[in-house]
């Protein structure tokens, strides 16, 4: 018997499971019947703590699901560095490469985009995200890697260079949000497998 599949999507900083593009691809595995095929956890502001919870969820599915991460900005950060430690498949969405050099100016207070909740992000955030990096993709058949041109927030080069060897989908223009992000989610579900589920479930 086949392992059933999950996705896991991985907001990015200062997000929450109410990001839009988690809520688009929940609407859409939903109409789709698929629902209890998906996971949005809500990722701790202490990136220890928010990898140490990961590795409980995944741990925690791995042996009965057929686990797909989505990682979005930071979430793909966390993404790149469980799926070496895991051997998961991921689909990144214009994906946080040196996260540490890019947020240090959010140290000091913060303010959810979703939630309003203040919180504090400090030295010690910045110091334990370096402690998560991936420096060599072992595995670049595992990633499915989406980036947009005219990301306002990273630059889109340090991921095409990072993951030249995945399979690499470069959009011209667009936005660090990803302008369409609807348009690629038939790509995820076939990459993730999902698809084949889906038409196995409706013929057997």
């Amino acid at each position: 018997m086949l392992p059933t599949p999950l996705i896991i999507y991985l907001h990015g900083f200062n997000s929450s499971p109410a990001s839009f593009k988690a809520r688009q691809l929940g609407k859409y595995l939903a109409e789709k019947q698929l629902a209890c095929h998906y996971l949005v956890p809500e990722l701790d502001v202490e990136p220890a703590t928010a990898i140490k919870n990961l590795q409980n969820l995944v741990v925690e599915y791995k042996d009965r699901c057929d686990i797909t991460l989505i990682g979005s900005s930071l979430g793909g950060y966390y993404a790149t560095y469980l799926s070496e430690a895991y051997d998961l498949k991921v689909v990144h969405i214009n994906p946080a490469v040196f996260p540490a050099q890019l947020l240090e100016d959010c140290i000091g207070i913060n303010t959810n985009y979703h939630t309003d909740e203040q919180y504090e992000f400090t030295r010690e955030h910045i110091a334990q995200l370096k402690d998560f990096e991936v420096v060599t993709i072992s595995k670049p058949e595992n990633h499915l890697v989406f980036l947009q041109t005219a990301d306002d927030t990273l630059d889109y080069r340090d991921a095409a260079r990072k993951f030249r060897h995945c399979h690499l989908c470069l959009e011209k223009g667009g936005s660090h949000g990803f302008d369409n992000f609807e348009r690629i989610i038939p790509r995820i579900m076939a990459f993730s497998g999902m698809d084949a589920y889906s038409y196995r479930q409706r013929n057997t």
